[in-house]
C-alpha cells in the first residue's frame, strides 16, 4: 500500500476503497481492481471494468477473455523505466572496463594497470532493441555519456501518447536516435554496435529472436546486455557465442531458470556479468509511489471517460 495516494482516492467521495490480501473479493461491488496476480474470483466480477496491473508483464490475463466482456487493462509501463536505464549504464561500464577482473585482482593483491581497465564509453556505438520506455530512458542517459544511439523498431520512432513517465526520462519528441533502423535491416543494426541492449516484452513472436545468425551479426568485440528476458535469447545460441568468441561478453539480468542453477556455465564465465533480476526491481524506493501515481490517474481518467495510461489493447491481451 501507498498510504498516501490511498487517502487521496477515499478522499474523493465518489470511490469506495477495499484491501484485501487474499485472492477473493465482493464481486458484486468491484469495478476497479488493483493487483500484481489475477485472483480466483475474477470470473465472477459481473461489473469490473478496469484491472490496473502492478506489474509491465501481463500474460498472466492471457485467456480470460476480459476484452469480451468489455474489461479495460492498464499495466505499470514506465515505472521501472529509470532502474534499468541506469543498470545498462552501470553494465556497460562494467563490461568495457573489466571491472568483475579488478575485483578478482583486487581479491588477490595483484597491481595490474592493463589498458582495458581505462577504456570509456564515449564515442562507442550502442544499439537499442525495441524503443519503449526503458529503450527511451537509457537513449537519454546514453546520450549524456557520449554514445552513439542506434534502435530498431517495427516500423519508426514516435512520441508516445498515453504511457505513464517518469520526469526526465522517456524520449517526447524522438529525436534522441543518431540512426533508426526497422524490421528487415537487423544485419545493418547489429554490425555497427560495440553493446546490443535488448529492451523488447517476450511475447511469442519474441521468444527466441536472437539466435545464432544474430549473434554472429554483431562484431567480435561487441557485449550483449538483457534486462528484458531471458528466452528472447536463445540460450545454446548465447553460450555458443560467449565460449567461442562471437561477442565479447555479455550481462544478464533476466535468465532461463529461476533461480539459475548452480552448476549453469554462465555462473563461471569470466566475460559474463549475472545479476538477479533487480535491474527494476519492485524493492525500488519508487516503485510503491509511482504504481501508485498510475492508478490514481487512470482512476480519475476512468471516471472522466479519458484515455487511460498503459492500455493493453485487445490484440495484445488475446495472445
Amino acid at each position: 500500500m501507498h498510504p498516501e495516494t490511498l487517502e487521496k482516492i477515499r478522499q474523493r467521495g465518489d470511490v469506495q476503497v477495499f484491501l484485501t490480501e487474499d485472492t477473493h473479493f465482493d464481486q458484486r461491488k468491484t469495478n476497479i481492481y488493483l493487483g500484481d496476480s489475477v485472483p480466483a474470483s475474477l470470473a465472477a466480477a459481473a461489473n469490473l471494468e478496469f484491472i490496473q496491473l502492478g506489474s509491465v508483464g501481463y500474460s498472466q490475463l492471457y485467456g480470460l477473455n476480459l476484452p469480451q466482456r468489455g474489461v479495460r487493462v492498464s499495466n505499470a509501463r514506465g515505472v521501472f523505466d529509470p532502474t534499468i536505464a541506469e543498470w545498462n549504464i552501470a553494465m556497460m561500464i562494467n563490461l568495457l572496463r573489466d571491472v568483475p577482473r579488478m575485483f578478482r585482482h583486487q581479491r588477490q593483491a595483484i597491481w595490474d594497470r592493463d589498458a582495458v581497465f581505462q577504456r570509456e564509453l564515449r564515442g562507442k556505438t550502442v544499439g537499442i532493441w525495441g524503443y519503449g520506455g526503458i529503450g527511451r530512458a537509457t537513449a537519454r542517459l546514453a546520450k549524456a555519456f557520449g554514445l552513439r544511439v542506434c534502435v530498431l523498431v517495427r516500423s519508426g520512432v514516435s512520441q508516445r501518447e498515453a504511457t505513464y513517465l517518469v520526469p526526465h526520462t522517456g524520449d517526447p519528441e524522438g529525436v534522441l536516435p543518431d540512426r533508426i533502423f526497422t524490421v528487415g535491416q537487423e544485419r545493418a543494426f547489429l554490425s555497427g554496435l560495440d553493446f546490443l541492449i535488448m529492451a523488447v516484452p517476450q511475447t511469442p513472436q519474441t521468444t527466441g529472436m536472437v539466435g545464432e545468425a544474430e549473434l554472429k551479426c554483431l562484431p567480435p568485440h561487441a557485449y550483449l546486455l538483457n534486462p528484458a528476458r531471458g528466452p528472447i535469447v536463445r540460450e545454446e545460441a548465447l553460450l555458443r557465442a560467449l565460449r567461442e568468441g562471437w561477442i565479447a561478453g555479455a550481462a544478464l539480468d533476466t535468465h532461463y531458470y529461476y533461480p539459475m542453477p548452480p552448476d549453469h556455465p554462465l555462473w563461471t564465465m569470466p566475460n559474463v556479468i549475472l545479476t538477479p533480476h533487480i535491474s527494476g526491481s519492485s524493492s525500488s524506493p519508487y516503485y510503491l509511489e509511482r504504481l501508485w501515481d498510475i492508478f490514481a490517474q487512470n482512476v480519475d481518467r476512468l471516471i472522466a471517460g479519458r484515455a487511460l495510461l498503459n492500455e493493453i489493447s485487445p490484440d495484445q491481451l488475446a495472445n
